[in-house]
């Protein structure tokens, strides 16, 4: 007994000395900063205010995290609010989807869709699945699907090997297709046997040679694979209209450079455009090199700015015939994504997917060339109002990376362009990669899926019709003042007339 107490005093002497000593070395520590602070003259909080000036950059940092829990309202934090994030959560979780109390959002908000209820809603014991749709009917390879609602271009390096394995095996649980992203083609894509879109952006990564022009043969080897069902070439995304793709140094990881074909370690920077497109003429030669070559159907991404190019382009279709056509255009919305963007660009540059989709399909339409291409549309399409909008405005499919990226757990952190990531979904840290079980996330990527198919249907049987691309303009009014709305094809031709 009297040894116990012994070893208690002694015990508690070492902690008395521990804490003595961290406080000592604390004192010293704050004595050092002040001096520190005081003589430095780059930062005038803390020269004004020692040591304590420093924790503004500890609140600034945290107030990201803190205000999308504590300070924002429902409707109200951007890029995305918390009742859109709150919806995909719950559907990639199979919790209850239905709300109480009525809505949260301002109905009467201008610019706001409100959905057309018929007067004899479509039964949902008797509905149908999506109508099939197929890209490329001519060519030897033609891809035909059914989904309406797929994982959109994020890249391996972008995304770390967890988050790609999960969402390769989340799609091909949901039937929908997985778009790689500009980075190339890694196993991580094809090991959950998913469809795959292989995009080739201005870099060519998977696809080029030393000189960073287009292999052929590294072409070909890619479209050797079963899974990858079309190829898609980027001119623009909605990050960075005007600018090529970026990854950071510190995620430019061996594999990542093996996959890219670039030097290890370097931060991976694309050109603002491809190196053998001057013209229209020369991107439906791009066009044709690519299918011709993998022998399946072959599209083009972009981001709509100015217009004319557009104009030009299915005008010289028109001369070469509508075989020339690409297979599919998909446009992406100019108001930011997942990957790493000068900020001026992403605050400033290209029109929002609202304004881009009618006119993108109205020319196609002026051209004859609406039943040839088919039309992707992209950009913070998360819920089923948005997506079923899309169907409505012309689309016939649509793409979402950062609505897949919060089924994979994503909580809105903004370190995307950063190698920090708290959810291990964009770092190639593996000690922040390993909260991220792909084969538990893969399931909540198809159940989000699942969910927004099965929510877009229940629009389009409430407007009256069976399935969810059976929706037309006319189902749709948009708010232009409180207690006033307009068809939505009159409010699309009021705006472009302003």
């Amino acid at each position: 007994m009297e040894v116990d107490m012994d070893w208690g005093i002694w015990l508690l002497a070492l902690l008395g000395d521990l804490l003595a000593l961290a406080v000592g070395l604390g004192l010293l520590w704050v004595a050092y900063a002040w001096l520190v602070d005081r003589s430095q003259t780059r930062h005038t909080i803390r020269r004004n205010y020692p040591v304590i000036g420093r924790f503004r950059y500890l609140f600034e940092h945290l107030g990201v995290f803190f205000r999308q829990y504590f300070f924002a309202q429902d409707r109200e934090e951007m890029p995305f609010n918390r009742a859109d994030r709150s919806w995909v959560y719950k559907a990639a979780k199979r919790n209850g989807l239905n709300i109480a109390f009525g809505s949260t959002r301002d109905m009467d908000k201008p610019g706001t869709p409100i959905f057309l209820n018929a007067f004899l809603p479509v039964d949902a014991n008797s509905h149908e699945p999506p109508a099939a749709i197929t890209f490329g009917a001519d060519c030897p390879s033609p891809y035909t699907t059914r989904s309406i609602f797929n994982i959109s271009a994020m890249s391996f390096g972008a995304l770390s090997a967890p988050a790609v394995q999960a969402l390769s095996a989340g799609a091909a649980k949901a039937g929908c297709w997985l778009n790689t992203g500009e980075g190339g083609l890694a196993p991580h894509h094809l090991s959950g046997g998913c469809d795959i879109i292989f995009q080739i952006g201005t870099a060519k990564y998977g696809v080029r040679n030393d000189a960073g022009e287009l292999d052929e043969k590294k072409l070909a080897a890619v479209a050797g694979h079963a899974q990858v069902r079309m190829f898609e070439i980027k001119l623009s995304q909605g990050a960075k209209p005007g600018k090529g793709g970026i990854l950071p140094a510190d995620k430019v990881t061996a594999e990542i450079a093996a996959i890219r074909g670039i030097p290890e370690g370097q931060a991976s920077i694309s050109p603002s455009s491809h190196s053998e497109v001057h013209s229209v003429g020369d991107l439906l030669d791009m066009i044709e090199r690519v299918r011709r070559i993998t022998g399946k159907p072959t599209g083009i991404k972009f981001v709509l700015g100015a217009s004319e190019w557009l104009h030009e382009l299915f005008t010289v279709i028109g001369e070469r015939g509508h075989a020339s056509a690409p297979d599919f255009i998909t446009l992406d919305s100019g108001d930011g994504g997942s990957g790493a963007a000068p900020q001026p660009l992403m605050d400033n540059m290209g029109l929002l997917i609202k304004e881009s989709l009618p006119l993108v399909v109205a020319l196609l339409t002026q051209y004859g060339l609406r039943e040839r291409i088919r039309v992707i549309v992209a950009g913070k399409l998360i819920t089923p109002g948005a997506v079923a909008m899309a169907l409505c405005c012309g689309a016939d499919a649509v793409n979402s990376a950062r609505g897949f990226m919060f089924a994979l757990g994503c909580i809105q952190a903004l370190q995307c362009n950063k190698n920090t990531c708290p959810t291990g979904i964009t770092t190639h840290n593996k000690k922040l990669q390993r909260g991220l079980v792909p084969a538990e996330k893969s399931e909540r990527v198809a159940e989000y899926q699942r969910q927004m198919t099965e929510s877009v249907s229940m629009i389009a049987h409430s407007c009256g019709v069976r399935e969810p691309r059976a929706l037309r303009p006319s189902h749709v009014r948009i708010i232009t003042s409180p207690g006033h709305s307009m068809p939505m094809l009159d409010y699309v031709a009021r705006q472009e007339q302003s």
